[in-house]
Order: structure tokens, then C-alpha cells, then sequence
């Protein structure tokens, strides 16, 4: 089941995408896009989006479907403090006018990174006064002190991904907890309700249609503004195996039932990712 069907093959790269992976390494930064394998990449570097990962490329969680590497029992991961700088720096050489930052888990961290989101965010806004800046957080153990750091920072969107039904989080999820990132999206609106919030649900992991639909409610009941929907592709023979792929009729189908919980926006196919479009997609939602 993880051969790719035709439609979910990437875009070869062109010059445009070496020379970005080229100043990525230059820059010593990582992105989420080289780390999970996204097969949205080529195509998101040709038109030049980025999604910055941070607090380095170890996680300290283990979910199966996830390509990024895990930490090492017993190893200190530091923190690099010159890492927002050069973001900054880096969206100023290509002139990103939005730009995403997401990170691994840190568990080992006393604010689960949420001082680095904010730092990095403050950096963009201060030498990028015209880039929009969206981050999506790992659920900084649903502390609300620690999530009051990032939203104090203004993000234009603070995203929060649900990734999968309750049901699945045991096998997939075990060191998460659905009802705790329920919480995180729950407590954004309440530090600031006018804040946009995002979330993302992977399709073809085992879930059932009224699992999805289950999933949808509980996310409109924790205000969640945007909502995006994709297909589940396997890292590796290693990773969880995809159960079924979906076709466009069922994303259509998945569309249609959000819409009718009237989510600000949804985002829904094959290869949609949660920053996929994310720039549409909030000047869409605000009219800018």
C-alpha cells in the first residue's frame, strides 16, 4: 500500500530549487520540508516557500508516521541562539513575504521551545516589517504560560496540529495526547480570540468516516479557524504503513462536511499539507 498512485508524484526540481537548498545549508538552518520528506517540496521551493523547522532536527516524541530523526536517550540538545537571527537574515536575501516556522517537540526544555518561536518571530518582524509570519507549535505540554509566549509574539496565524482521530493516538501518537492538543487550540482563542488558528488532519492511517467527522466537531468546538486535510504518505518502509489512499471524490466529500461546520477555510486533497498555500489561504480568510 505505500507505492505512490501517479497523481501523488512530485515535480522535478529546477535551478530555483537547488539554489534554495543551497542558502538552506549555507544559512545552517533546517525546514520541515527536507526533514519529513514533504512531497509538496520542489514545488514549494520553486515558488519560494519555506517552512522553517527550529530547536534543532531531534524530537522528543515518536510518532510512527513521522520522518523527523528522534533524540538520543541521555544526549542535551542545546539550543542555538543565533538560529532566529539567521532566519531573519535569510527571508531578508529572498525576500519572503510569509514566511512558517514549526519545530520539532523539545520536551526537555522548561518552555518547550515556545521563547525560540517568539524570539524567531520578533527577529522576522524587526528586519522583515512586511512578511507575515505563521507558526506551528508542537503542544508545549498545554501549558497556557508557555503558549502565551508565542501568541504574545503576534503571529499572523498559530497553528496547532490534531494530526490524526482519537482513536489512532495510542498506536500512532503515544507520547501525545488528543484531548491536551485540543486544549492548546482552546487556550490560543482564549489568550487571544482574534487570532487565527489552524489544525491539520492526516487521512489513510485506519481512520473511519465518522471518526473523521468526530474529529472535524471537536476542532470547530475548540475554535479552530482553518482547517487542512491530506493524504498520509509513508516516509519509508519503516514508518506506519498507508491504509487506503483517498480519492478526490472523498476529499470533495471531507471539503464539503467541514464547510457545513463552517470553518473560516478548508483545504483539502491529496497532497495538501498543513503550510500548504499557507500564504493564500490567510490572505484569503483576511481579505489582505
Amino acid at each position: 500500500m505505500n507505492r505512490l498512485p501517479v497523481g501523488f508524484r512530485q515535480e522535478l526540481p529546477d535551478s530555483t530549487v537547488f539554489d534554495t537548498i543551497k542558502l538552506i545549508n549555507e544559512s545552517s538552518l533546517n525546514t520541515v520540508c527536507q526533514q519529513a520528506k514533504c512531497p509538496n517540496i520542489n514545488k514549494c521551493f520553486k515558488a519560494s516557500r519555506v517552512t522553517f523547522m527550529i530547536l534543532g532536527n531531534r524530537c522528543s516524541r515518536a510518532c510512527r508516521f513521522c520522518n523527523v530523526m528522534k533524540s538520543e536517550a541521555g544526549r542535551i540538545y542545546h539550543k542555538d541562539d543565533s538560529e532566529p537571527m539567521r532566519i531573519a537574515e535569510f527571508i531578508m536575501q529572498t525576500g519572503l513575504k510569509y514566511a512558517v516556522i514549526t519545530s520539532v517537540t523539545r520536551d526537555d526544555l522548561a518552555d518547550g521551545g515556545a521563547s525560540v518561536f517568539a524570539q524567531t518571530i520578533r527577529q522576522i518582524h524587526l528586519f522583515n516589517q512586511d512578511t507575515a509570519v505563521e507558526a506551528l507549535i508542537p503542544d508545549l505540554s498545554g501549558d497556557i504560560n508557555n503558549i502565551k509566549i508565542v501568541v504574545d509574539a503576534q503571529p499572523c496565524v498559530l497553528a496547532h496540529n490534531i494530526e490524526t482521530v482519537s482513536r489512532l493516538y495510542p498506536a500512532l501518537r503515544p507520547d501525545s495526547d488528543y484531548e491536551l492538543s485540543l486544549s492548546v487550540l482552546k487556550k490560543i482563542k482564549l489568550l487571544n480570540n482574534g487570532l487565527l488558528t489552524k489544525s491539520s488532519i492526516m487521512l489513510g492511517l485506519g481512520e473511519t468516516k465518522e471518526e473523521v467527522r468526530g474529529c472535524m466537531r471537536d476542532l470547530k468546538n475548540a475554535s479552530c479557524d482553518i482547517l487542512v486535510l491530506g493524504q498520509y504518505l509513508a516516509p519509508s518502509c519503516a514508518h506506519y504503513p498507508v491504509q487506503y489512499f483517498l480519492k478526490e471524490d472523498d476529499f470533495r466529500e471531507y471539503e464539503n462536511m467541514a464547510k457545513g461546520l463552517k470553518f473560516r477555510s478548508v483545504i483539502s486533497g491529496p497532497l495538501v499539507r498543513s503550510s500548504y498555500n499557507a500564504e493564500k489561504v490567510y490572505r484569503e480568510v483576511c481579505n489582505v
